[in-house]
């Protein structure tokens, strides 16, 4: 496929809490477009404060795809996700809308942008629990090392903490015999993308991160996470074994108190910030970055150079604000 045959697709990345969804939000006022989330946690449903997930007003604003597809007991795959996701772009083109890709997961962006060619190795259920309950024991530190010695490439790219990606690679090898490493790779890029950066100093970051951790707890988290396990679903399920639901399971089950619950929460979330920049890093010139705050015609002139003159389509009437 000709670069010129692509269809277009814009993706906006950066870590958590600098202003993604904001700033989708705010884009829709000047384009027709359509936003696919590209968040590995908002695809639950049921979970929507500790996911900073949009709110009924910002999605009857703009349509949002992938957004409450999966029950929070439920796993679903890279090669899921990038099918589901090609799915909802190829739709919103057809439709003759722009498909925005708003999300912090770059194993997300990247599968589809990037158009990875991925394993289609089905669960197995029974090998997971094993693997599962042994990362119960350690936290996972055994099974990144047996990943390390029969996947080194894979664990390069694979955060220790992050179990449940490490136990994935390790199924694939264990059920396919062979690495997963060695099975994904990037096919022909099936997109034209155009990927928008937003960056923040790391203390503004993590300020923000903060507040919206408080802003989380006030608006009632705490509640959502016991509303959660009164509904049946397992504690270590993996939804209620991230971040944030996780410490407040903790606080809940009478490990700790309330304030270490949400000293624990930013902590994490600290990390979690600093690992999304091995994804989006700022030298990576695939990405036009910007830094926060932003304006949003900043972010539309970007596209609208990048659409050329594709982007008369897909401007609303009386043009950029």
């Amino acid at each position: 496929m000709s670069e010129e045959s692509r269809p277009p697709v814009v993706a906006i990345v950066g870590p958590t809490a600098v202003g993604k969804t904001e700033l989708a939000l705010r884009l829709a006022h000047s384009f027709h477009l359509e936003v696919v989330s590209a968040d590995s946690r908002q695809i639950y449903r049921g979970m929507d404060i500790g996911t900073a997930k949009p709110g009924p007003a910002e999605r009857s604003r703009v349509p949002h795809h992938l957004v409450d597809v999966l029950e929070p007991d439920r796993t679903l795959t890279l090669a899921e996700y990038q099918e589901l996701a090609c799915a909802a772009i190829d739709d919103i083109f057809a439709r003759g809308k722009l498909p925005l890709i708003v999300g912090g997961t770059g194993l997300y962006v990247r599968a589809v942008i990037e158009n990875w060619l991925i394993p289609r190795v089905a669960p197995d259920l029974e090998l997971r629990d094993q693997l599962e309950a042994e990362a119960r024991e350690d936290g996972g530190g055994r099974l990144y090392r047996r990943l390390q010695q029969v996947d080194p490439a894979a664990a390069a790219r694979i955060h220790p903490r992050n179990v449940r990606r490490v136990i994935r690679a390790l199924e694939v090898y264990l059920v396919s015999g062979r690495p997963i490493s060695h099975q994904q790779r990037r096919g022909v890029p099936r997109y034209d993308a155009f990927v928008l950066g937003l960056s923040a100093p790391r203390p503004v970051l993590y300020l923000r991160a903060d507040e919206r951790v408080d802003r989380m707890i006030g608006g009632g988290l705490v509640e959502e996470t016991r509303a959660l396990l009164a509904a049946g679903y397992s504690a270590d399920s993996p939804a209620l074994s991230g971040l944030g639901y996780k410490q407040v399971i903790g606080y809940l089950r009478g490990e700790y108190d309330l304030g270490e619950a949400v000293r624990r929460i930013k902590t994490g979330t600290h990390r979690y910030i600093r690992q999304q920049y091995t994804w989006f890093r700022p030298d990576d010139e695939r990405i036009h970055w910007l830094t926060q705050p932003v304006a949003t015609p900043v972010a539309a002139v970007a596209i609208l150079t990048h659409l050329g003159e594709q982007g008369d389509a897909y401007v609303r009437r009386g043009g950029c604000d």
